[in-house]
């Protein structure tokens, strides 16, 4: 809806970066987290309950990888965006990702600015607010 925040669940098993990230996204005011996991089968567990507007999901997690987790994600909850972070990824595997219904993916070096765009963008706000 608009006016409410984008709701976002990231999914990361680096706790450093997962923290930080979420710790940035929190002072974006038109984007609020709502859960942040280390792993696709925690994500599978949380989002449903959430029902959150987008994933901000890590290519390489243990367990189920991004594309799995993308893939489950996408078939249990098909309103919910989902946007992957990539620290390396060949071509074929950012293919997969989004022939797995990925909306984007970018790599984890971009700044914050860029991440919240392509959040915005995958939950149909492309306009920043504020």
């Amino acid at each position: 809806m608009e006016g409410e925040p984008i709701e976002v669940v990231l999914v990361e098993d680096n706790d450093t970066f997962r923290q930080a990230l979420e710790l940035m996204l929190g002072l974006t005011p038109d984007v609020r987290v709502v859960a942040a996991v280390a792993d696709g089968e925690s994500a599978l567990e949380v989002c449903p309950g959430l029902q959150p507007d987008v994933v901000l999901v890590d290519y390489r997690l243990p367990g189920l990888d991004g594309v799995e987790t993308t893939a489950a994600l996408r078939a249990a909850l098909p309103k919910t965006a989902v946007v992957v972070l990539t620290a390396a990824a060949e071509h074929e595997e950012i293919q997969a990702l989004y022939d797995a219904g990925a909306v984007t993916c970018l790599t984890k070096d971009r700044g914050v600015e860029e991440i919240v765009g392509a959040i915005r963008e995958a939950a149909g706000r492309g306009a920043a607010i504020g």
